[in-house]
């Protein structure tokens, strides 16, 4: 077995197909279909069970996968420490909600790109669900995401707490009469979303049943729904104050519970991170000391 069998074997994963992943890796079908062989008769075990139309991963294929994507990340965690020596050089992906991209990831690029400039930093943003599954499943080094949170697998620092607020057409007459209105309509991210979260167990709150969801994919969309008068929102109050001033938004508060959200930054648990990663998180501990 080699590490290149291990990337086939996620291939064929990945894709469902032995034809698909030989794409993927630019290699022949029968090639991928060999080396699958090999890794059955290294581990006595069958790795996927084949039907007409895809493969699919048998148990001891799953407990595989779980182990491939710890190796694969730990071979590159190897070059990066061997070839770095004293300097702090690699790649590391961290997640983020849409929030934490629009406000703070452009500073954290700056500021961590300044000091190690040998490490190639990339964010990605999506839901708090999904970004906690792709830091388990090494597809994140680490992600920004709102708490509580008791996980296992994963260890978290306290980033700081922010102020959520309603957001609502200044051309309305208030807040009050707002909600009298029935439908209801509330301008939200997709399902996942700690936001919309927040916001239903709002509406459930002040008894409000009876509403629809206009579902957007960007902060700024959901500001020009709101200031069009489309709907009521729920955002970090700085967004608004740092990025809105001048829109036709009125905000109001919330109470404690639903009104106060706690960021943290977590990533895996088991081993020390990467030299890369240890830095990231350092840099983040400094800023909250």
């Amino acid at each position: 077995m080699n590490t290149n069998d291990l990337k086939i074997f996620e291939a064929v994963v990945e894709s469902g197909s032995f034809t698909k992943a030989a794409d993927i890796m630019f290699t022949v079908q029968s090639n991928v279909t060999a080396r699958i062989k090999s890794l059955e008769e290294e581990f006595n075990a069958k790795l996927f069970s084949r039907t007409s139309r895809k493969v699919e991963l048998t148990e001891e294929g799953k407990i595989l996968m779980n182990y491939a994507k710890q190796i694969q990340h730990l071979v590159e965690e190897a070059k990066n420490e061997i070839i770095s020596n004293e300097t702090v050089n690699g790649h590391l992906t961290i997640g983020c909600m849409e929030t934490t991209m629009t406000l703070k990831a452009p500073e954290i690029l700056l500021a961590f790109g300044e000091k190690y400039p040998a490490v190639e930093l990339e964010f990605k943003s999506d839901n708090r669900d999904s970004l906690i599954s792709a830091v388990l499943n090494y597809k994140l080094d680490a992600a920004f995401v709102s708490g509580p949170l008791n996980i296992s697998g994963l260890e978290k620092i306290k980033i700081k707490e922010e102020q959520l607020v309603i957001l609502a057409s200044s051309k309305e007459a208030g807040l009050n009469k707002l909600l009298a209105k029935e439908p209801m309509k509330s301008i939200v991210f997709d399902n996942g979303c700690i936001f919309r979260e927040r916001l239903e167990s709002w509406f459930s709150h002040k008894g409000i049943h009876n509403y629809k969801s206009i579902e957007l994919n960007s902060i700024e969309g959901i500001i020009n729904f709101v200031d069009a008068g489309l709907g009521i929102s729920l955002l970090p109050e700085e967004v608004v104050s740092r990025y809105y001033q001048g829109r036709n938004i009125c905000t109001y508060p919330l109470n404690k519970q639903l009104g106060t959200m706690t960021t943290l930054l977590v990533y895996r648990k088991g081993k020390a991170p990467s030299r890369a990663l240890q830095s990231f998180i350092d840099m983040h501990i400094q800023d909250i000391a």
